[in-house]
């Protein structure tokens, strides 16, 4: 049976999305689904360790959000740009998306910050996304530290106060355009509570690109073309995962960036070994997971990719009714959202 992006759709009042973050990381809602049976349970996060067993692993993705969106003008004209950083090219070159596109063209020169950061429009690339060179004195990261903003989702309307909170506690890696937002319900006391009864953490980084908000607006859900992320897996991450297999603990990724990351390198039968590249994998119901046991994630777009890889692992009925019940119980969805156990 061909399933079509209309099968992934589900009815979410505006009112549920969720525009900040709450005061307590861990305060938030967390739903346990079984994935066998579809049966829900209501919690917080601070209880995750109820739901976990010694010789577990968590598999967490150490990227960073780069404060990637930067405000500035065009020159001589002096009218406003937004530009956002997509991709490093390298030799002081970036991807980025750029606002208003009309008016950005090959041969334009962009000020951000009273000149602090200049740079000139190189060419218009596929999709409309332009290769800027950007020019500075100094390091390029402490001036995206100074000059720009946290890139944050398109249904996220407020502004953001604190910028770590668009930040995991265990981020590291700086190159996301998106935070992995599964695990910013993490504290760093949670995480030594995890470790303290026997879970083990094992760090993977995969770069959030902006793909992850893109609709598939294909009618039929295979014809849709996933975009690519770089991703990274360490030999030591290798080396736990293989030794949770081997002695019969569960591989619990913590949101689908780990997952994706695990999945794209994983043997046949399950192994690991270190690896490094881009990653397209599009993981919808009919896929075989080779590594990943279980899934902590947020609650996801409707006809989005990331329902359907929810869908793969718990059933598409199992996660529309857990995902209706969710709305009936006025959980909070999306990037500042509720978390979901599926196990």
């Amino acid at each position: 049976m061909e399933l079509k992006t209309s099968d992934f759709y589900y009815d979410l009042p505006q009112e549920l999305i969720a525009q900040t973050p709450l005061d307590r990381r861990d305060g938030s809602r967390l739903m346990v689904l079984n994935k066998e049976t579809g049966e829900t349970s209501h919690h917080h996060f601070y209880e995750l360790p109820n739901f976990l067993r010694p010789g577990d692993c968590l598999v967490l993705n150490d990227s960073r959000v780069l404060p990637a969106r930067l405000l500035g003008h065009r020159e001589p004209t002096g009218g406003a740009v937004e530009v956002l950083l997509l991709i490093d090219r390298g030799n002081k070159v970036w991807e980025c998306l750029v606002r208003p596109g009309r008016k950005v063209k090959p041969g334009t020169k962009l000020s951000f910050g009273d000149g602090l950061l200049t740079a000139d429009v190189l060419e218009e690339v596929e999709g409309g996304n332009r290769l800027i060179e950007f020019h500075y004195e100094g390091i390029f990261l402490e001036i995206l530290e100074r000059l720009g903003k946290m890139p944050l989702p398109p249904y996220i309307k407020e502004e953001l106060n604190d910028p770590e909170r668009y930040q995991t506690v265990y981020s590291r890696e700086v190159g996301s355009a998106a935070a992995p937002t599964a695990g910013l319900h993490f504290t760093k006391e949670l995480l030594a509570q995890i470790e303290a009864m026997g879970v083990r953490l094992a760090y993977v980084t995969l770069h959030v690109g902006l793909g992850t908000f893109r609709p598939v607006k294909e009618e039929n859900i295979t014809d849709h073309e996933m975009h690519a992320e770089y991703c990274m897996i360490s030999q030591k991450t290798a080396d736990i995962i293989n030794e949770t297999k081997a002695n019969g603990g569960r591989v619990i990724c913590v949101g689908t960036t780990s997952c994706r990351t695990i999945e794209s390198w994983a043997a046949e039968d399950g192994t690991l070994k270190e690896s490094a590249g881009w990653t397209s994998i599009y993981i919808y119901p009919g896929y075989r997971f080779k590594a990943l046991d279980c899934l902590i994630t947020n609650f996801h777009l409707p006809e989005s990719t990331l329902v359907m890889l929810v869908s793969a692992l718990a059933g598409r009925e199992n996660i529309l009714n857990a995902y209706a019940e969710a709305a009936r119980e006025k959980y909070r969805f999306f990037s500042f959202g509720d978390a979901m156990f599926i196990c």
